[in-house]
């Protein structure tokens, strides 16, 4: 479902440019995109127009690009969110003129910015002082509008982006459930379609040690240094007690089994050991939970 947008970089600019640690920016849409996307949760920024104060929501978001979009339609790639019909994100800001203004020049919406990381390792070194994570990471700004359910075509890329954030969070989901949502449901949710304005990425894969440190050979024969990798795996279904669909469908295997391996394998030497243990262990809790 995700395209990129017509620039297959975005453009740095004074909001976007990363200005510490400048080697690791990547600008690159693609690699933004897919970092957005590979992440259960993402954290959005806004500002509080009742009172005023910043605030930042833990939230899933997915970018996609919504098929029946202009073919012109710069903003067609975009990154979608859902929630409460009485969340504060979700309700329109107070009227201002200076807001109104503002608003006209960028296209209407709420500015928002958006922030997703992916932790891929501990660094550890010879001092605390240069201890990282390894990591990719991305920043998004743009301006988020409310889709509206009562207006036809608001309504129509409402439903495609509740499947792109269904299926987002365990493909097939969407055509495996009880869909479209009722009215009811409809009403009580809105989605938020943020027009990226700006976005840029950090990746750093590994650490570094000071030249002072490696001169220190005591701390370097007695102080272990290295990458502890993180990985984030799906562990082994539990039906509901309301559950009366029988076993776990084959979907849903199949994606805990395409994500296990894509986590654990990640080009590193010890994944295909990882992977072995990862499955004995899903086994045997497989087993226990059976019993």
């Amino acid at each position: 479902m995700v395209d990129q947008p017509q620039a297959q970089t975005y453009s740095k600019t004074a909001q976007n440019s990363v200005n510490r640690y400048r080697h690791l920016s990547n600008y690159d849409a693609a690699t933004i995109h897919s970092i957005v996307n590979s992440v259960p949760v993402a954290h959005v920024s806004f500002i509080n127009p009742e009172t005023p104060t910043p605030v930042v929501l833990p939230m899933m978001v997915r970018i996609g690009h919504y098929p029946g979009a202009d073919e012109e339609d710069d903003g067609s790639v975009a990154c979608y969110m859902h929630g409460s019909a009485t969340a504060r994100l979700f309700r329109p800001p107070p009227p201002s003129q200076s807001g109104q203004e503002e608003a006209v020049e960028n296209g209407g919406g709420v500015r928002v910015c958006i922030a997703a990381t992916k932790i891929l390792g501990l660094v550890l070194t010879l001092t605390p002082y240069s201890h990282t994570y390894a990591y990719r990471s991305a920043i998004l700004h743009g301006h988020a509008t409310v889709l509206d359910a009562a207006h036809d075509s608001s309504r129509t890329e409402l439903l495609w982006a509740l499947q792109l954030l269904t299926d987002g969070a365990l493909p097939g989901r969407w055509d495996n459930c009880r869909t479209p949502p009722d009215e009811t449901e409809l009403r009580a949710t809105r989605v938020l379609k943020v027009r990226i304005d700006s976005a840029s990425a950090k990746i750093s894969e590994e650490g570094g040690e000071q030249a002072k440190d490696l001169k220190d050979e005591c701390s370097r024969r007695t102080t272990w240094t290295g990458v502890v990798p993180f990985f984030e795996v799906l562990g082994e279904p539990q039906a509901a007690p309301t559950n009366r669909a029988g076993a776990v469908p084959p979907y849903i295997r199949e994606y805990i089994s395409n994500h296990n391996g894509e986590e654990l394998a990640r080009n590193r030497p010890e994944a295909s050991l990882l992977d072995t243990v990862s499955s004995l262990f899903s086994g045997a809790l497989a087993w226990v939970l059976g019993r």
